[in-house]
């Protein structure tokens, strides 16, 4: 895809200002890194602020009488057991039983509810949901292009955006969200993020975006905040075994093979889409499973290479890179479910060579919560 073609965030013209590495992502003219590189911006997140741009994650608004049971039918996590202001993690099974994407519910009250998807599914997720609107009576909106999303994440991310609002961010929990005024911009304050660590996804009109985006660079200078690309993103993520689609979730792949058992909820009253199909793989037994391993000789297990036990291979490596926080070379993997245990060791294909790994507790990294 030509470099005209590709999508731009609000915000492009800002990365390349800030001497970001541009790549295309899905379709999308995206920074992968900034100038202090991706190990600098990986730990000012852990430690101090960075700021992403995920302005193309996609939004679609679904209203009117039928709003939670239309959306309790399609996604897996129990919807009706949000309350206002309230936001929860699901996955959009399809009907073998794998996964149209994965997303975010963000309920605003009984008739009014905010889905957030991925990038590079947004035009898939959104024929997949108005195709499964049947008879519900909702109206559904396909906003993407009406907003910017910039999520301030790490240890100092609350103090700089407080600055910023009038909103009290000590009375959002993990997971629930508000609306106020950022930098004078009515936005959606989120207590959210895809890092491991806490803080917060701020959602304003697109033409916004530039001012955001430059008062929070700003006023978390004096706390090292730093910009940072996809890499980081990615790296962080990882870190925190969080779930990346096309990698450990996938058309084929089941939210019960990916770990995401939390969120699928079997016995919930209408059901959902695939449920017969995830509830039937539960009850027969799982065949394969994402385990976390990490290098135990040099060597990096990267996206795409194959697993081996006992010189026969049994699986492919899903994301896997160093994990700069944690100085050392880790991955996902999908295995058969009988080498799925904690201790088990495994060999990774990397450039022919059969490198040694071992299959370790997930997550990886889980921050520690500061005492209230």
């Amino acid at each position: 895809m030509s470099q005209e073609e590709l999508k731009k965030t609000p915000l492009n013209a800002v990365h390349r200002a800030l001497g970001g590495k541009m790549v295309d992502f899905g379709g999308w003219d995206m920074p992968v890194q900034y100038p202090a590189g991706v190990i600098e911006e990986h730990m000012a997140t852990r430690t101090r602020a960075g700021l992403f741009d995920v302005s193309h994650m996609g939004e679609i608004w679904v209203e009117g009488p039928d709003a939670i049971p239309f959306i309790d039918s399609i996604t897996s996590n129990d919807v009706t057991k949000l309350a206002d202001g309230q936001a929860h993690y699901s996955t959009l099974p399809n009907e073998k039983g794998g996964v149209v994407d994965d997303l975010l519910v963000y309920r605003f009250d009984a008739e009014k509810l905010l889905l957030v998807v991925n990038a590079g599914t947004t035009e898939k997720d959104w024929d997949w949901i108005t195709s499964h609107k049947g008879d519900f009576n909702v109206a559904l909106t396909n906003a993407s292009d009406d907003y910017c999303q910039i999520a301030i994440q790490g240890p100092r991310a609350t103090e700089i955006l407080q600055r910023l609002t009038e909103t009290d961010l000590s009375e959002i929990k993990y997971y629930w969200f508000t609306t106020g005024k950022v930098d004078g911009v009515e936005s959606i304050i989120s207590r959210t993020g895809y890092t491991g660590e806490d803080g917060f996804e701020v959602y304003a009109p697109a033409d916004k975006a530039e001012q955001l985006w430059n008062k929070m660079l700003e006023t978390g200078k004096d706390e090292g905040i730093l910009p940072c690309g996809l890499a980081a993103r990615n790296t962080l993520r990882l870190e925190s075994a969080m779930s990346l689609y096309g990698h450990e979730l996938s058309d084929e792949i089941s939210p019960l093979e990916a770990n995401l058992g939390w969120i699928t909820k079997l016995n919930k009253e209408g059901g959902f889409v695939g449920r017969d199909k995830i509830a039937s793989q539960k009850e027969s037994g799982l065949v394969r499973k994402v385990v976390g391993f990490e290098m135990t000789e040099p060597g990096i297990g990267r996206d795409g290479f194959d697993v081996y036990i006992n010189g026969e291979k049994v699986g492919v490596v899903t994301s896997g890179s160093p994990a700069p926080f944690l100085k050392k070379n880790i991955g996902l993997a999908s295995v058969p479910v009988e080498f799925a245990n904690v201790g088990q060791e495994l060999k990774i294909d990397i450039r022919g060579k059969h490198v040694a790994a071992m299959v370790v507790a997930l997550p990886f990294y889980k921050r520690e919560k500061a005492a209230n």
